[in-house]
């Protein structure tokens, strides 16, 4: 994917080092080549000498190199590192360099194809679709739930009451398992898909809260509320790297519910009533589906009851969505705005 990377400078460092006053400043250059190559140099405002230089990008092996070619690499922020030896000192300079998606995200419209009957005392966190049933998991403290629904009359199978210190959030199913994530507990639990008994609980590691969870073939993939994508080992439940949402002119934090519909992951934004469709390899904003209208469809209005649901009926093609507190769950069609 083309991209234009922005660079951010930083402040300049004064050192003293014996009686010199050295001050030093990591540069980039104002404009990038197109392939997305970037050259770096350190500079020594007085012209006081340097010893040598090493580089490295986002914390990785070091060199004298300072040429870094990022036009592979994931959109979002990116840390060029310095390290500066002169005399018997040696000093660790910073940049940040910000790489955006040149593509300009398509935007799509709605058709509503059904209505379904939808808990309206539910706070929707979570929603998938497995095997003709729905699965859900509904947040507030004292009201936290993981259920499974009718789909086509909104009637509640089976349902477990989660202790009241928990917000429940996310939840998504994988290999016969139910993964549901905490608000601010930095905890997560396992569930059997048959019997919904608990098996065992996992802790996060740096996102910081639980949000949207879903999963590709390989890993479960979780949002914290920022603009960050963490995806999980489904093994050992360790965050192994991270995505960042970006469109041609900036990020997209508060990312919500997560479902990852051939190939490509849809998330809803908290108070929004839209979802992303976020390229999973570099985190680009693809396109922005716009669902104004299904809130106040649903018997909701404000920042609190919005959009929050996404579930996808694979074989049927099936796309369904509802909200916090709605009374309906709604069949759509996107179709994109020309």
């Amino acid at each position: 994917m083309k991209v234009r990377l922005i660079l951010l400078l930083v402040s300049i460092f004064t050192i003293v080092s014996c009686n010199d006053e050295y001050e030093l400043k990591l540069e980039t250059p104002k404009q990038l080549p197109k392939e997305g190559k970037i050259i770096v140099k350190v500079t020594e405002v007085n012209n006081q000498p340097i010893d040598s230089v090493l580089y490295a990008l986002n914390g990785g092996k070091s060199s004298g190199k300072n040429t870094f070619d990022l036009s592979n690499e994931r959109l979002g922020k990116h840390i060029i590192s310095a390290i500066v030896f002169y005399g018997e000192k040696n000093k660790k300079l910073t940049n940040t360099v910000l790489k955006l998606s040149k593509t300009k995200p398509a935007v799509y419209n709605y058709e509503i194809v059904n209505e379904y009957p939808h808990d309206a005392k539910a706070f929707t966190q979570g929603l998938e679709y497995h095997n003709g049933y729905l699965y859900e998991s509904t947040g507030q403290y004292k009201e936290s739930t993981l259920r499974k629904v009718d789909l086509k009359t909104g009637t509640v199978l089976n349902k477990i009451d989660l202790e009241a210190k928990y917000f429940a959030e996310g939840m998504t199913i994988k290999n016969n398992k139910i993964y549901q994530l905490t608000w601010k507990s930095n905890e997560g639990f396992i569930y059997n898909l048959d019997n919904f008994k608990f098996e065992k609980g996992f802790g996060y590691g740096k996102s910081v809260e639980g949000w949207g969870l879903t999963h590709n073939e390989t890993h479960l993939i979780k949002t914290d509320g920022t603009e960050r994508m963490w995806f999980l080992n489904p093994e050992t439940l360790k965050e192994e790297y991270f995505i960042e949402t970006y469109t041609d002119k900036r990020k997209v934090d508060k990312l919500n519910e997560l479902e990852y519909i051939n190939g490509e992951i849809y998330a809803n934004v908290w108070q929004k009533n839209i979802i992303l469709i976020v390229n999973p390899k570099n985190g680009a904003i693809d396109g922005i589906l716009d669902l104004n209208g299904l809130q106040q469809k649903a018997g909701q209005r404000g920042e609190d009851n919005v959009l929050n649901g996404i579930a996808y009926d694979s074989e049927n093609n099936r796309l369904f969505v509802t909200g916090k507190r709605w009374n309906k769950l709604f069949e759509i069609k996107a179709i994109k705005k020309q």
